[in-house]
């Protein structure tokens, strides 16, 4: 049994690291994330919680451990199992965040998300726009808000990172982008 349970561990953050290199790396959709990747400096946190409340309170470990790990640059929370309805998923971000200032970690931390379902308010479920922020899993992205500052303070026109990648996204089409994900969920068996 423990074999098994390390097994289906390795397969969802081995999907989670295909999709990062293939997708936010091989298509810089994050021009950050390359270096972090890299140099092994992304925590891989595999949660098998479905309740929010429970999830709530692992947030919260994670966010200590990446405050106790400062060689680590940012942690992804994927979520195996739990909070695959996307409406779900945006009420624990939504807690999540609320969360980061109650617990005294606002401005020391910020969250990013994505999805399986990820649609920006206002757009179409099947825009090609909604997979910059889709990903195999539902998953909690912990940042640390002085490394982005500091990566931000040398990039080249940071607030057009967003408006590039609609554009690449559209370029791509939302068919490339779902072959893809079809295929990295096909090859690790988790469909």
């Amino acid at each position: 049994m423990t074999t098994a349970i390390n097994l289906d561990k390795q397969n969802e953050v081995v999907a989670t690291k295909e999709w990062l290199n293939e997708i936010i790396i091989g298509l810089n959709i994050c021009p950050f994330a390359k270096k972090e990747f890299v140099n092994n400096t992304i925590h891989y946190h595999l949660s098998k919680i479905e309740q929010v409340k429970t999830a709530l309170h692992e947030f919260i470990e994670q966010c200590r451990y990446l405050q106790a790990h400062e060689e680590l640059e940012t942690t992804l929370i994927i979520y195996g199992s739990g909070f695959r309805g996307f409406e779900r998923y945006l009420d624990l971000v939504d807690y999540a965040n609320d969360l980061l200032v109650d617990s005294g970690f606002e401005g020391i931390f910020q969250i990013a998300s994505m999805h399986p379902e990820y649609c920006f308010d206002g757009e179409d479920y099947d825009d090609a726009s909604n997979f910059t922020n889709r990903s195999p899993y539902p998953i909690i992205h912990l940042i640390r808000e002085t490394s982005m500052s500091r990566v931000l303070s040398v990039y080249n026109e940071p607030e057009n990172i967003p408006e590039n990648n609609i554009k690449l996204a559209h370029e791509k089409g939302a068919n490339f982008f779902q072959q893809v994900l079809t295929r990295i969920h096909e090859k690790h068996n988790r469909i």
